[in-house]
């Protein structure tokens, strides 16, 4: 089901308008929009970072090793699903990736920034891509499984992000989510990023139970890497702001790549044995939405 944004109705997923006041959302950039005014200037990202994504993702140690875990925990815990939202996909890497995996499955993308889309569409376009705000997810009940992977981290609402993750999944299905890890880590990337946080465990699981989720599993991941990372990003602080690169996190060379790789291999197959690593600068975490339970009214203020 879809769910209007201006009346809160809520009415077929085939229709495009409100029945009950009429509204539509508007059309951006060939794209479904339902926050135009925050398209291109919405908070928590900068716009201008998926061009750098696009040509970093295929190859990097890091995107690949997370896409890798993100399958397996789809394939483990929502089996049989057949159709999984994505919030803040931005330029598909993760949902290309579930595609070839699942390719049974409807796939949704969504990203507050229209700009991101463009690239999404590119790589993926046997998706259908829409532009919303997650605080603000038009749907209910509408999704087995919704994604949002290094997404809550910058929004400052993350609790009112996961009530309507809530809202929009059917009874009995499932969210997944990964998010940066130990608020001691903080560093430059981080404020680069547009982060607001790193969660502590408790913090995140705490708030997922609030919007009304039962926590299926929640486990560490690239733990192997946490003295590198450790060590670079108490350099990053050392130096002065004005100096910090970006990009130096991602220039390694192959051969390095190539072992980062297979550490995070090495991580995920004690995870797939069962094993919830306690620390590492990333977390994974499942949660079901229960298949009996009362409606949950969303605070959109």
């Amino acid at each position: 089901m879809k769910l209007c944004l201006r009346c809160h109705a809520s009415f077929e997923s085939s229709a495009s308008r409100c029945p009950a006041c009429g509204h539509a959302p508007s059309e951006l950039d060939g794209f479904t929009a339902y926050s135009p005014e925050q398209a291109h200037h919405g908070g928590g990202f900068k716009a201008g970072y998926f061009s750098e994504l696009a040509q970093l993702e295929d190859a990097n140690f890091w995107f690949r090793g997370r896409n890798a875990l993100i399958q397996w925990a789809i394939g483990k815990y929502c089996t049989d699903f057949r159709s999984l939202l994505e919030i803040g996909c931005g330029t598909a890497y993760v949902l290309s990736g579930v595609a070839k995996a699942f390719p049974q499955a409807r796939l949704l993308g969504s990203e507050i920034f229209v700009a991101g889309l463009a690239f999404a569409a590119t790589r993926l376009p046997s998706a259908t891509f829409v532009q919303m705000d997650a605080r603000d997810i038009p749907f209910v009940s509408e999704f087995d499984v919704i994604g949002a992977f290094d997404v809550i981290e910058h929004i400052e609402e993350d609790k009112r992000v996961l009530a309507a993750m809530h809202a929009a999944l059917k009874p009995g299905g499932s969210i997944l989510v990964t998010v940066p890890q130990h608020p001691w880590l903080w560093s430059a990337a981080d404020e680069y990023a547009c982060h607001v946080r790193r969660y502590r465990a408790a913090e995140l699981h705490q708030k997922v139970r609030a919007a009304g989720f039962e926590i299926v599993r929640s486990t560490s991941f690239v733990s192997a890497l946490l003295p590198a990372m450790m060590v670079s990003r108490l350099a990053h602080r050392q130096r002065a702001a004005g100096r910090y690169d970006p990009q130096a996190e991602f220039k390694i060379r192959p051969w390095l790549n190539t072992a980062l790789e297979s550490a995070l291999a090495c991580e995920r197959g004690m995870i797939r044995a069962g094993i919830d690593l306690p620390v590492g600068g990333s977390r994974l975490l499942v949660a079901r939405k229960p298949a009996h339970q009362p409606a949950r009214v969303i605070d959109r203020t």
